[in-house]
């Protein structure tokens, strides 16, 4: 894996697994039992997830990217418009000379809570590539084209997929998921498309364990999500870990990524709830 695939391993996680919608404000983490509930409408404008990832090696450590994700309400059509951004910074680009930049757009309606639409961007290093998903439920289709800025003359890629009514883009699935009930064993499959194809993502709720976070030290559910290996999202060798709090809200506080290359951390770093101005750090 070069580092190519890894940073855009890196951001798949953080759309697919740390995007999460809370009901209410950081308070005290309840009993896992209370994280049996389902949710009619997981979407609340105004969060804002903030994330940093490092890279870990050979005992040393250091900062590779920043994530920020948040909700908004689209006045136009009353739509959810979800934002996610990711960028490299630091030792990334001095050591490897190794820049990228990410940005992914989703739209959902608010009736159906259903994606209709992922824009996304991709930079990296002087490579740029911009694409659109469109998801068509009536037909049963999702169609994928991807364009490239520097290029206008070069034919656009495009791909077509059979999609069902519980399909998501890599941001909207993790809202799905986090309506289902978990139980220590368990493992959901969730179907998840990205660049025109469509996967089936096992994710095995492995345990529960206290972890350190912006919040204190809280109970988190243990999901090891499936994405690496042959027929997947990430046709390499790895593997994935996600730390989420084990109460209502489900709030990813850490992830954690092996690769050949070596282990990337994810962790959150401010929280903003709905309806509130000052993140919590």
């Amino acid at each position: 894996m070069n580092f190519r695939s890894a940073t855009s391993a890196l951001f798949l996680i953080a759309l697919s697994w740390t995007f999460v919608s809370a009901q209410s404000g950081a308070g005290p983490m309840s009993t896992p039992a209370a994280d049996a509930r389902t949710f009619s409408n997981p979407y609340s404008a105004g969060e804002k997830l903030e994330f940093e990832g490092k890279y870990k090696k050979f005992g040393f450590a250091f900062s590779i990217a920043e994530m920020t994700f948040s909700v908004h309400e689209r006045d136009e059509d009353g739509s959810y418009y979800i934002l996610s951004e990711a960028h490299s910074k630091g030792t990334l680009a001095k050591l490897f000379n190794f820049s990228f930049y990410q940005k992914i757009e989703s739209f959902v309606d608010t009736d159906s809570l259903r994606v209709t639409r992922s824009v996304k961007r991709d930079e990296q290093r002087d490579r740029i590539r911009d694409s659109e998903a469109t998801f068509d439920y009536q037909r049963s289709r999702v169609t994928w084209v991807e364009t490239d800025p520097n290029d206008p003359a070069k034919p656009p890629k495009r791909v077509a997929s059979t999609i069902t009514e519980e399909t998501h883009d890599l941001v909207t699935g993790v809202f799905a998921l986090r309506g289902k009930k978990f139980a220590v064993g368990k493992t959901l499959t969730m179907k998840v498309s990205d660049s025109g194809l469509v996967y089936d993502v096992p994710v095995k709720i492995a345990g529960l364990e206290r972890q350190k976070s912006i919040f204190g030290k809280v109970a988190c559910w243990k999901i090891e999500p499936e994405i690496f290996g042959d027929g997947r999202v990430i046709e390499q060798k790895g593997s994935l870990t996600i730390w989420v709090t084990a109460d209502k809200r489900r709030i990813p506080v850490r992830a954690r990524l092996n690769t050949e290359l070596g282990r990337v951390d994810i962790k959150l770093e401010k929280y903003t709830a709905p309806g509130e101005t000052t993140p919590i750090s």
